[in-house]
């Protein structure tokens, strides 16, 4: 394992990535305000086991074999792409089909789910797990098991920072329970968030 300096520095560069907004959280952040608090959970939850099959991929060496392989790449880029789109699309439409309340638009099953599939299908997930922990692993150590634990860590922290998002969404989405307009408004900013999220990831490249 890598020495207490080491360490103290993976834990710190690790929190100001879980900290900084990127795609997780902004997903995370749609789907409390399209679904309320149980939904913005269960999504933090998702992503944070999809992460977990990147972390285990990259341990193997399936990450490194997709990010070396333009074909495999350019799959699973476009299988993410599509559906975080196609969830987006689905938002939009049903903006004003549920009560505009604070039950589940789509139920925290089914936003559980849709997390695990859209963080396990970025490609820049595992770009980022390949090109941040082996900056801290000791070379004279078993690497493998290196990667799994920094990993699991990084996992957790962004985990952590998700369900605080959710939990901070939700209450603003619960002030405005009382103004159907602005939550149906919300609803719809959320889709364009995730149709943006997956026309972005339709253009990420591939590591050189």
């Amino acid at each position: 394992m890598p020495d207490c300096q080491t360490f103290a520095l993976f834990m710190a560069a690790a929190l100001v990535v879980a900290i900084t907004p990127g795609p997780g959280i902004f997903y995370v952040a749609a789907r409390t305000l399209a679904g309320g608090r149980a939904e913005g959970l269960a999504s933090s939850f998702g992503t944070g086991v999809g992460g977990l099959v990147h972390v285990v991929a990259g341990a193997l060496g399936v990450s490194a074999l997709v990010m070396a392989s333009a074909e495999a790449f350019a799959a699973l880029k476009l299988a993410g792409a599509v559906y975080l789109i196609w969830l987006g699309i689905k938002t939009w439409r049903e903006a004003r089909m549920a009560e505009l309340s604070l039950v589940n638009a789509t139920g925290a099953d089914q936003a559980y789910r849709d997390g695990i599939l859209v963080e396990a299908l970025n490609p820049k997930t595992a770009a980022f797990f390949l090109a941040f922990i082996p900056q801290f692993v000791d070379p004279s150590s078993n690497v493998a098991m290196q990667f799994i634990v920094l990993g699991l860590l990084s996992v957790v922290l962004n985990t952590a920072v998700d369900l605080v998002v959710a939990v901070w969404v939700s209450k603003v989405r619960g002030q405005l329970a009382k103004r159907p307009t602005i939550i149906v408004r919300l609803r719809r900013a959320s889709a364009a968030v995730m149709c943006t999220l997956g026309v972005g990831l339709l253009f990420a490249r591939r590591a050189d």
